[in-house]
């Protein structure tokens, strides 16, 4: 389901008004359709399978490279994300670390980035987020364990509340073989101390 640009855009309109603005000054003339643009964007994941991305696995003992199976954990560290929180529709964003024991199928790693860029397309909480990835790719893969940790600022802490700038909040979701704290702690340790 698209976002519906024209209607977003007769809504910010309404709420420039209701906040006391003239929407139809010149530095807001065009506000209504850049916002209903930006929404667009933020918002491009509702609706949207976030498990397409794993639909196409490589089998580890016949796949390309029969002789490097993995021993360990794939771990993919650093993927940028943003998401818009659900209760003030401000922005959060920072970095998500995921990692996976595999089974018998391995998925590209460019893959893992994009199940997180369809469920931080959403309004969103942290918390569910880093759940949904974890289930996500627990569900789409034969994976012996999955590990999501989730760090961001958020725009609702950071300039409004308690206003702190420098506020990060950190999240863990774990699924099979690492949902103990200790089967984790050397990806935790790999991460770089952030959970």
């Amino acid at each position: 389901m698209a976002v519906d640009r024209e209607r977003v855009a007769a809504l910010v309109r309404e709420l420039l008004v209701a906040i006391g603005e003239d929407p139809d000054r010149p530095g807001l003339r065009q506000t209504p359709q850049r916002v209903a643009d930006a929404y667009g964007e933020f918002f491009a994941g509702v609706g949207e399978d976030a498990a397409a991305p794993l639909a196409h696995t490589i089998s580890v003992s016949r796949g390309p490279a029969p002789d490097t199976l993995p021993s360990g954990a794939v771990m993919l560290r650093d993927v940028r994300f943003r998401s818009v929180c659900e209760h003030h529709l401000l922005p959060f964003a920072g970095r998500a670390h995921i990692a996976y024991l595999p089974g018998e199928q391995v998925v590209g790693l460019g893959a893992l980035a994009r199940v997180v860029d369809v469920l931080a397309a959403r309004p969103q909480v942290q918390e569910r987020l880093g759940e949904q990835i974890a289930d996500t790719i627990a569900g789409a893969l034969d994976a012996r364990g999955v590990l999501v940790v989730l760090d961001a600022v958020h725009e609702c802490v950071t300039m409004r509340g308690g206003r702190q700038p420098s506020a990060s909040t950190v999240t863990i979701a774990a699924r099979g073989e690492l949902s103990e704290p200790a089967a984790r702690a050397e990806l935790v340790a790999l991460i770089g101390g952030a959970a």
